[in-house]
């Protein structure tokens, strides 16, 4: 199953498989950052925040973690 990823920026937050092809990574690696975030208190892993049983990933975190600025990349 291949997962298309809009990378539009208007979008606030991401779906933890959004997150995890934009990162490369699979879906399972992405929610154990996810958890490892929480458990370090936001240290080590993925931001994300729960809402319910949802994980969401703000866009403008997962953009400083990759080192963008306004969406786009810094390289």
């Amino acid at each position: 199953m291949t997962t298309t990823v809009d990378t539009d920026t208007t979008i606030e937050v991401l779906t933890i498989e959004e997150a995890a092809a934009i990162l490369r990574i699979s879906r399972n690696a992405a929610y154990a950052a996810a958890r490892k975030w929480r458990a370090t208190g936001g240290k080590v892993g993925i931001p994300c925040i729960e809402i319910g049983r949802t994980v969401r990933v703000p866009r403008a975190d997962l953009d400083k973690l990759l080192g963008r600025t306004n969406g786009s990349d810094a390289a």
